[in-house]
């Protein structure tokens, strides 16, 4: 089944501490997987951050919104138990029970609306937010990733659009900018053959030239298949190398990676979705525009 959001969560959490004790956020988790029945690979799915598990975040936020609606209380750190208030709420048995229905607690309300008084909204963000069906890290992460997209998209039309000389001077910086190729000096006699709207040389592995990399890169516009990697598997056998890096601006063939993972020599097929990225990751070709840190209460520093 698919993760539940938070709001789903909510009343399960809370009639899971319907039983009166002190329970631990670690153990709430456990017993609400078990209970949604989530497979291995739904519980260790992670937010596009990598930082947090989905369902942790979803079970924690959950948490959040029902002690600030007073329906939970913390007790120590990680820990809470069900409220007076909590039980009268079970009691009434809610059939729906989301954010919409916090609402009605003026704890929750004054919560909301300060939420809404430091992004910069009105109060109308109290009942924006019953709607809300992600918690506020997914939010954010997904907006992160539809810009991080859109951007990957824009910088592969600009490599696609760029003169050979310049993309073969991208290729060079962006290998450098990974730890290859020493000296850009060095990377840049290694590369500088040019043909066919593309590149092919050697780099090396380290600065010491440990090890040598042969190279590939041309700016494709059909899929790349079986074929082409062959012949470059055949060029690395004529020059003895053992490892291989081929970069393409489009894509490669599901025969073509299945070949590069059977035979011998250690080939790396980076594709134009993958150079975006690698180029956005390594700030090539684009510049940082805002910066957003995001954190959370040290409980330590408030534990004596």
């Amino acid at each position: 089944m698919a993760i539940p959001d938070f709001q789903t969560l909510m009343l399960p959490l809370l009639e899971f501490a319907g039983d009166g004790q002190e329970h631990s956020l670690r153990e709430t988790i456990d017993a609400l997987a078990d209970k949604f029945g989530l497979t291995p690979d739904e519980r260790k799915k992670l937010l596009p951050s990598g930082q947090q598990q989905v369902f942790d975040n979803c079970v924690g936020w959950a948490r959040t919104y029902l002690t600030k609606a007073g329906l939970l209380e913390k007790t120590r750190r990680s820990h809470y138990a069900i409220s007076d208030r909590g039980r009268q709420v079970l009691a009434q048995h809610p059939d729906c029970f989301d954010v919409r229905f916090l609402l009605q607690f003026e704890e929750f309300r004054e919560f909301q609306a300060l939420k809404g008084t430091r992004s910069g909204g009105s109060g109308a963000s109290a009942e924006a937010a019953s709607d809300q069906e992600t918690t506020p890290e997914e939010s954010l992460e997904s907006a992160y990733s539809r810009l991080r997209d859109a951007l990957a998209g824009e910088v592969l039309q600009q490599v696609k659009a760029a003169l050979p000389s310049l993309f073969e001077r991208l290729v060079v910086e962006l290998l450098l900018k990974m730890g290859y190729g020493g000296s850009r000096q060095d990377a840049g006699r290694a590369i500088g053959r040019s043909g066919d709207e593309g590149i092919d040389g050697i780099i090396k592995e380290d600065r010491l030239g440990l090890d040598i990399i042969y190279i590939q890169a041309k700016r494709w516009e059909s899929v790349v298949g079986r074929p082409e990697v062959q012949k470059f598997a055949g060029a690395l056998q004529g020059q003895r190398a053992k490892k291989g890096i081929m970069i393409t601006t489009s894509s490669f063939s599901d025969e073509a990676r299945e070949y590069v993972s059977k035979i011998d020599n250690k080939i790396v097929l980076i594709d134009g979705s993958q150079l975006a990225d690698l180029m956005i990751d390594y700030n090539l070709g684009v510049s940082p525009m805002a910066s957003y840190e995001v954190k959370k209460i040290d409980t330590d520093y408030f534990t004596e």
